[in-house]
């Protein structure tokens, strides 16, 4: 148990029978009154944010993660394949469960499962990957004072904009976080 004037951003707690990840906070003082602690939570299961206020000095549970770095393998339907790469114990989570992430999977790529008591919650994706451009149109002369862009569509199937000069086959960085070109690779 922790009292909920030790939260920080990033830190995962119980509350309620749920986990939830620490988006932000803010400790409040008013002129008279008690002081509490405004939050803002992720939900890992689901990842639906919560705004939540506690009093100052109540506690909550910390939900201690694991995170295993496991090789992404392959997929079939909506599941997707991983290899624990110590045991090479293999599972498989729904695309559900798994978010933005598999707009950036390639194979074999080597990513962090986050579980927590045994069940996998989440993922950890690299800030950046780099993906091959399959299909772009050619980028035209012209005004380009403004930074022009174009649409791409990557080997993952996902499309992003990236500047004019970007040709298909190129490799290109991109930003998990954003999913925004960063630069050629």
């Amino acid at each position: 148990m922790i009292s909920v004037n030790d939260l920080r951003t990033g830190l995962t707690i119980e509350v309620e029978g749920e986990i939830y990840s620490v988006v932000d906070f803010l400790h409040v003082k008013p002129g008279k009154g008690a002081a509490f602690v405004r939050t803002k939570l992720k939900n890992l299961r689901t990842g639906a944010t919560l705004e939540r206020t506690f009093r100052a000095g109540e506690r909550v549970s910390r939900a201690h993660i694991e995170l295993k770095e496991m090789q992404y393998m392959y997929s079939s339907g909506d599941e997707y394949f991983f290899m624990d790469m110590e045991t090479y114990d293999q599972i498989a989570l729904r695309a559900d469960d798994l978010g933005d992430a598999p707009k950036y999977l390639l194979e074999n790529m080597t990513i962090g499962i986050q579980f927590y008591q045994g069940e996998p919650v989440g993922v950890d994706l690299p800030t950046t990957v780099v993906l091959e451009v399959v299909h772009t149109e050619p980028g035209f002369k012209g005004d380009t004072a403004q930074g022009a862009t174009k649409p791409a569509t990557l080997q993952t199937g996902i499309t992003i904009q990236v500047p004019l000069f970007v040709e298909q086959g190129e490799r290109v960085k991109v930003d998990t976080r954003t999913g925004e070109y960063l630069s050629r690779a």
